[in-house]
């Protein structure tokens, strides 16, 4: 039998308060402005796997990062981690994208690692801390002697190697990782990604994964959530979605891969900003720069839709041109022909 997820959303939504101050709004008769930065979205990390969420930068995949690692809380839906074998529930942290500016610079590498360790009160003794601290300076591929340096001394990856060993100081099952190697050279992500993956292979870590990089999460993922203006369009297990992307959207962020094969492939070019999240458009949010739009798309907000190879779509086209699953999700029931 499969294993529950180890983290499962659903209807999640978050809205910010970007109002200007009163005083503002009463001279300048102003209203309160809303952003839903996150925007009802459904989705499971499975239990050992990673999932990870791509798409463009204000597309709300670092607000999920928040989330669920408790840095903000819900405006509405239910966000539950899964259950260890012993009756406890899933710990989280998280891995920040700029190792620069995400350690203390005052602080030796030994004291970074060690505060979740004696704030947890997880070894009895200053010794043991001390060689927790070893141990996971070599987990990371770093040397127990760097716990005497300052984060400047180091590199790009190494620093990001040291925030890793601080993630796991606390022992969690289960890491955000938000754009862990987007700051990195691209030989270094390698060798970051590569570590990622030794440590859940080694330690059964469960990982969600953040970035705009649809390269870089093909070899992280067991499955992908693609965000657009604060929603899910489309998820799918990973091979699936890079053979077969449905949604209009996914395919534009394939395209824009480089292709070693035929760099000179011609590509249509899709015109097109990105809609201020302060103001999306009606119904689909894709319809501005979708080649398939029509007036059902501008009125509409289409379902999330499950279909029969587990492929998760929220796209009028793709219903239309495959026709209703057997099952819809539990979204899909819910805003099945609602207006927006």
């Amino acid at each position: 039998m499969s294993r529950p997820p180890a983290l499962r959303t659903r209807d999640l939504t978050r809205v910010f308060d970007v109002s200007p101050p009163w005083l503002n709004r009463v001279l300048e008769r102003a209203p309160k402005r809303k952003l839903r930065a996150v925007d009802n979205i459904d989705f499971d990390v499975p239990d050992g796997g990673c999932l990870s969420l791509v798409g463009e930068s204000g597309c709300g995949k670092s607000t999920v990062a928040r989330l669920v690692t408790g840095l903000v809380t819900p405006t509405d839906g239910t966000l539950e981690f899964g259950t260890a074998p012993d009756g406890r529930r899933y710990a989280a942290q998280m891995i920040f994208q700029d190792p620069y500016s995400s350690l203390n610079p005052r602080w030796r590498v030994g004291s970074i690692i060690a505060e979740p360790i004696r704030e947890m009160k997880l070894r009895d003794s200053d010794d043991a801390t001390k060689a927790r601290v070893a141990e996971l300076l070599t987990t990371v591929g770093l040397a127990p002697s760097d716990a005497a340096k300052f984060p400047h001394e180091f590199s790009g990856g190494q620093r990001q190697r040291i925030s890793i060993a601080r993630a796991l100081a606390s022992e969690p099952e289960f890491l955000v990782c938000d754009e862990p190697t987007s700051a990195l050279d691209v030989s270094v992500q390698a060798q970051i990604l590569n570590l990622m993956r030794d440590l859940q292979e080694r330690m059964g870590l469960t990982y969600l994964f953040i970035s705009h990089d649809l390269s870089v999460v093909r070899h992280m993922s067991d499955r992908i959530a693609v965000m657009y203006l604060g929603r899910i369009v489309e998820d799918a297990p990973t091979e699936t979605l890079f053979a077969t992307p449905r949604h209009p959207y996914t395919q534009l962020l394939l395209d824009t891969i480089p292709d070693v094969v035929s760099p000179q492939r011609n590509r249509e070019i899709k015109a097109g900003e990105v809609p201020s999240p302060l103001d999306p458009p009606s119904g689909c949010a894709f319809h501005p720069r979708c080649p398939f739009a029509d007036e059902r798309c501008r009125t509409e907000r289409p379902a999330v839709l499950t279909w029969p190879d587990s492929t998760r779509t929220a796209c009028h086209r793709v219903e239309e041109a495959n026709g209703a699953p057997a099952q819809a999700s539990d979204t899909a029931k819910t805003h099945l022909n609602a207006a927006v």
